[in-house]
């Protein structure tokens, strides 16, 4: 309305302008500012991690945010989530530098953060190990502990893989595994926070339909990239988009069965906790645990 008023046009045209120009940003922008990323790719988000958070083999932070919307008609309870509004969900992965690296748009809010990645084009991908990841290495420093895996990590949403960590359960915790939760902080949240700063649709309830709600945020994401990129004058690949033509591994594929990789994840969280509470360590963490 704000718009409609401003610029004295009837609010559907303003409506179909919003969405047109977010479309066209969403186009014009994504081959360069989310290309799907190369094996090259993950292992440069990886040594990003390690010289800013100090955090070896890590590709990348994610986590789900509810976007709010008006109600959609004759929806259900698809769209209404645990906080008692009707949301979709934003799953994104993000890098070192709070930059979007795979974002999936328009996810049922009913779901929890997991299952929306399980129902993901980038879910299926991580679960099959099609994403063309780097392969094990062995983290310098802790050479006696053999090569370890690249892996994301996220909350206690989200289910623990051999690629994706997620914090150690419970609340009676050893000092070590206390560590190795605090080591998990998540610079997705960043990406959140700067996203709602920069975005003042994330401050209110969004009066679209769904489909033109995911438009308007795939939009705001890859501004995101896009202006502190622009600023620099650098230009690069800063983030995936899954779907895009030319990665077999990120489109839509068939559920795949259940995880049989339990006692492998658990034990390549072991290996990380150790490592965080050994070679990994600096002089400063005993004061923040």
């Amino acid at each position: 309305m704000t718009i409609s008023f401003s610029y004295r046009v009837g609010s559907s045209t303003v409506a179909g302008i919003v969405g047109a120009v977010s479309q066209a940003i969403w186009d014009c922008l994504v081959e360069e500012y989310m290309p799907v990323p190369t094996k090259q790719d993950w292992r440069d988000i990886s040594e990003g991690f390690l010289q800013r958070w100090n955090f070896p083999n890590c590709m990348g932070s994610i986590d789900g945010k509810h976007i709010v919307i008006q109600a959609p008609h004759s929806s259900g309870s698809l769209y209404h989530n645990y906080k008692g509004t009707f949301s979709i969900v934003l799953l994104a992965v993000v890098d070192a530098d709070c930059m979007f690296r795979v974002i999936n748009v328009g996810g049922y809010s009913r779901n929890s953060d997991g299952g929306t990645l399980d129902n993901s084009a980038f879910g299926l991908a991580l679960k099959d190990g099609i994403l063309d990841l780097p392969e094990n290495c062995i983290i310098p420093g802790a050479e006696p502990r053999g090569p370890l895996p690249h892996v994301f990590v996220g909350d206690e949403a989200f289910p623990l893989w051999s690629n994706l960590l997620r914090p150690s359960p419970g609340t009676n915790l050893s000092r070590e595994k206390r560590l190795f939760n605090y080591c998990l902080r998540l610079t997705v949240e960043c990406a959140f926070g700067i996203l709602s700063s920069q975005w003042r649709m994330y401050r209110r309830v969004v009066g679209v339909n769904p489909a033109m709600a995911e438009v308007c945020v795939k939009a705001t994401c890859i501004l995101h990239n896009y202006i502190p990129r622009s600023r620099r004058g650098a230009r690069g690949s800063p983030a995936a988009s899954p779907g895009q033509e030319g990665s077999a591994a990120l489109q839509e594929g068939p559920r795949v069965g259940s995880n049989n990789a339990a006692r492998a994840a658990i034990c390549v969280r072991d290996a990380f906790t150790a490592y965080f509470n050994s070679e990994g360590a600096v002089p400063w963490q005993q004061h923040v645990i």
